[in-house]
């Protein structure tokens, strides 16, 4: 199964690499002006979302499982007047707890906190999300 979200694939997001617990994105700055000419804070925040959710979805059989972004938060640091970057990964031993959560409990998650680049490689924004990774039969006690 892949996951699709039109709205998303509205922004121009561009997923530049990707592996097992790794992700790498872009985020046009054309087509996504706010009315000042730089980079809307609504396409900071769809970048942050996917950085962080890719590398949790790699690890996910989608048949059992699915993402659910928990909470999320974007600190903006500075205006960005070209195209942003951003990439966060989970190393190996966090990917196999994860997994040994999903299969003992039927949830998992985790934090990913990671900067926003501008074309330039300075920071313009910090992105800070909560992903939560679920069974399909998962049920909160």
């Amino acid at each position: 199964m892949t996951y699709r979200v039109e709205f998303v694939e509205r922004t121009g997001l561009e997923l530049l690499e990707s592996g097992r617990g790794s992700a790498r994105y872009r985020m046009p700055l054309a087509g996504n002006e706010n009315h000042v000419g730089v980079m809307y804070m609504g396409a900071f925040t769809v970048l942050a979302e996917a950085t962080a959710a890719i590398p949790g979805i790699s690890i996910l059989d989608t048949e059992r499982f699915f993402p659910i972004i928990k909470d999320i938060a974007v600190s903006f640091h500075k205006m960005a007047a070209t195209d942003v970057f951003a990439e966060f990964s989970l190393k190996e031993p966090v990917l196999e707890g994860l997994i040994a959560d999903l299969e003992r409990k039927g949830s998992a998650g985790y934090l990913a906190e990671f900067p926003m680049l501008d074309a330039n490689g300075v920071v313009v924004a910090t992105g800070k999300v909560t992903v939560k990774l679920l069974s399909h039969g998962w049920q909160k006690n």
